[in-house]
């Protein structure tokens, strides 16, 4: 087995370039079994994918990472994982004692002494108790108790502001796909100056991405729509340009796709592990529900060395692209879809 690329952060931490995502046990994709999550996390190991993505706020996210990790360490592998998680408060008053006490809940449910990276958001930027929370943080960081101090769906404005306080930051996790590509906007350039990684999800939009809609009616039903990332993507589909649009987009996929003998989800994949500053793309791995583990090798494919997209991939995937609406005007830079 080949070595899955990997990026290392500012802080040193080497994380796979192609995360597994955890939102998916949040419980907003259907009822999970904890027991089997667990389970199937092994062989996303195995294949060296080994990198986890997690929240606060994901249901038992951190609770089965950290029976998986228990079991890890049992067996002797004590740096067989990477782990991050999102620390994501309620507004209230940011001082030391809750923030501390929010990243031990977390270590204790992950069970962890340090954390490996742990990606900070906030709801309301006009509540600047964010500032106080993020150098608490960084406090912690600087204590033991952190690697990667991370940032999640922070705007550029924000990030400018944070970095000139001082206070390091390793990353910042952005939604980023050929759908949606606001980060090359601005944040960009940014990130690029100041040696800051975008981690980014919805690259996949939700499983839309895929053969599976090519040539197919548009979806509009909760039952054709059947988890979270479906009817969210879904929308942003409808922001974009619409299904018809969409449609001559998985048309190039599917060529390239057929050209690089891959799938149309290791294209669009690619193609965002390609963009300047992107450091790595999180994809959903639907722990202890059905069909669990049936995309290791589409993640595998997609960050191989062997996988080059061309001049005329990219051309095709211009053409339709450049038809779209413009996101930036529509929605506001990353994050702003979060924010009134």
């Amino acid at each position: 087995m080949s070595r899955v690329p990997a990026v290392r952060l500012s802080g040193g931490l080497e994380v796979c370039r192609v995360l597994n995502g955890m939102w998916q046990v949040s419980g907003a994709h259907g009822s999970v079994d904890a027991h089997k999550a667990v389970e199937a996390m092994q062989a996303y190991v195995d294949a060296g994918l080994t990198t986890f993505d997690m929240a606060d706020i994901y249901g038992p996210a951190e609770e089965i990472f950290g029976r998986f990790n228990s079991q890890c360490k049992s067996s002797g592998k004590d740096d067989a994982v990477q782990s991050l998680t999102k620390y994501v408060p309620r507004p209230e008053q940011m001082n030391r004692k809750v923030v501390e006490k929010a990243l031990r809940r977390s270590m204790t449910r992950m069970q962890v002494d340090r954390v490996d990276c742990v990606q900070f958001h906030w709801w309301d930027y006009k509540d600047k108790r964010y500032l106080d929370a993020l150098g608490h943080l960084a406090d912690l960081q600087q204590e033991g108790l952190i690697q990667e101090l991370a940032l999640t769906n922070f705007d550029t404005q924000r990030l400018e502001e944070i970095t000139s306080r001082g206070i390091c930051i390793s990353s910042n996790q952005v939604q980023y796909s050929l759908i949606d590509q606001r980060p090359a906007a601005k944040m960009e350039k940014f990130c690029l100056a100041n040696n800051i990684q975008l981690l980014t999800y919805g690259t996949l939009a939700g499983g839309l991405l895929s053969e599976r809609y090519l040539g197919k009616a548009e979806p509009h039903s909760r039952a054709e729509l059947y988890t979270a990332s479906l009817s969210k993507y879904k929308n942003m589909i409808n922001y974009w340009g619409g299904w018809s649009l969409f449609q001559d987009l998985l048309v190039a996929l599917e060529t390239a796709a057929r050209r690089h003998d891959c799938s149309v989800a290791s294209v669009a994949t690619r193609y965002v592990l390609d963009r300047p500053a992107v450091g790595g793309v999180i994809v959903g791995c639907r722990l202890g529900v059905a069909g669990a583990g049936q995309h290791i090798s589409d993640s595998l494919r997609s960050c191989s060395p062997d996988l080059k997209l061309t001049a005329e991939d990219h051309a095709a995937i211009a053409a339709v692209t450049q038809r779209s609406r413009d996101l930036m005007a529509l929605i506001g830079d990353c994050g702003d879809e979060y924010r009134s």
